[in-house]
């Protein structure tokens, strides 16, 4: 019931759904068309009993060596002295794409110990897959460094980590913290426009607001206890939407752990950022994940040095490059949202994440 009085609430949002809806990964993408009436809305799933919180995760059922090709690591990961970062990346994108040009070189110039989990299909197939990917990473990167991972993700990225705390216990004692970059925790009412057409790719059908894998995702605890979560937003993002309003996508509410729900409003009022620049290029964004990191505890919007507000690009961006760079971004973005295949409906959950019953 929570979860349908959290629909209600973001209703009252409904008509900036619609005037932002387009592709999942908006900007740079041609927008659709209003429905307008026809403007599909969320259903609440079948009442299902959902996994243990503590029962064990299943075998990986991906190859080895693909997880193994997936991460990609600073030699200063092992045995490193501080937390390993775990950069993920959003849907449409690669760990290269989303990180290379911007996080990956100023955690390099700070010394910073990280590695990139490259998720399959450009984060567009089951999202349940890729979870995969990120379990195999978080058990690699604690075994070498001999430290509890920090999770640093935007959008998908920023939620997936999640799956795997959720349905793989094991996890939860590898990981420090959880700081999600606009995360689609709660999925977007974007979905559904741009699945009710033609379909659309599964990882869009499955962060529908109300779908099967997000309903599954939030089951029973939303954090766990002893790992920390920020969970940071723009209100003016136009593709998790709301997030603005009673109820932000992005917010996590529920279990155990320590949280901080973080706009960016709550830093620079008025501060104007789109979805895909609050996981590449914003100050502000960055300030607070540096924050995260250098504390302990999720992050406060108190301790960001108000700079951030004037600054047009984060730590680590380079201004000359920049342009080409964020023009290269947004045309592969587009790309993926235009030729990836689509499906009609939305992957089964698989049979973990159900109790026993199987219902």
């Amino acid at each position: 019931m929570r979860q349908v009085g959290r629909v209600r609430a973001w209703c009252v949002a409904a008509g900036v759904a619609v005037a932002l809806t387009g592709a999942l990964i908006g900007a740079g993408v041609p927008a659709l068309a209003a429905p307008g009436p026809q403007l599909p809305l969320p259903v609440p799933q079948p009442e299902r009993e959902y996994a243990p919180l503590d029962r064990p995760g299943p075998a990986l059922g991906v190859a080895d060596d693909d997880l193994d090709d997936a991460l990609d690591c600073t030699a200063d990961v092992d045995g490193a002295s501080r937390p390993p970062v775990l950069l993920i990346p959003g849907t449409t994108l690669t760990a290269q794409e989303n990180f290379s040009w911007n996080y990956e070189r100023a955690f390099a110039a700070d010394d910073r110990p990280y590695c990139t989990v490259t998720l399959p299909n450009h984060a567009m197939s089951d999202i349940q897959v890729s979870a995969e990917y990120v379990v195999a990473a978080i058990r690699a990167m604690h075994e070498r460094s001999g430290q509890r991972v920090a999770i640093v993700g935007f959008s998908q990225g920023g939620m997936i980590g999640r799956w795997a705390l959720r349905f793989w216990p094991d996890t939860r004692v590898r990981v420090a913290e959880v700081i999600g970059i606009d995360p689609s925790n709660h999925g977007t009412l974007d979905a559904y426009p741009v699945c009710a057409a033609a379909g659309c790719a599964p990882a869009f059908w499955q962060q529908q607001t109300l779908s099967a894998f997000t309903t599954a995702l939030n089951s029973r605890a939303e954090t766990f206890a002893g790992i920390d979560y920020t969970s940071m937003w723009t209100p003016t993002d136009e593709v998790v939407v709301p997030n603005l309003g009673p109820a932000p996508s992005s917010a996590l509410t529920t279990g155990g752990g320590r949280r901080a729900n973080i706009s960016t409003f709550d830093v620079c009022p008025g501060h104007v950022a789109d979805h895909l620049s609050m996981g590449t290029f914003d100050a502000v964004a960055y300030a607070l994940v540096i924050d995260a990191l250098e504390h302990d505890g999720p992050a406060r919007a108190s301790r960001v040095d108000r700079a951030a507000c004037l600054a047009p690009l984060h730590e680590g961006v380079d201004p000359v490059t920049f342009p080409a760079r964020l023009a290269t971004f947004t045309a592969g973005v587009g790309a993926q949202v235009a030729l990836y295949p689509h499906v009609l409906a939305e992957p089964e959950l698989a049979s973990y994440t159900l109790g026993a019953s199987g219902m």
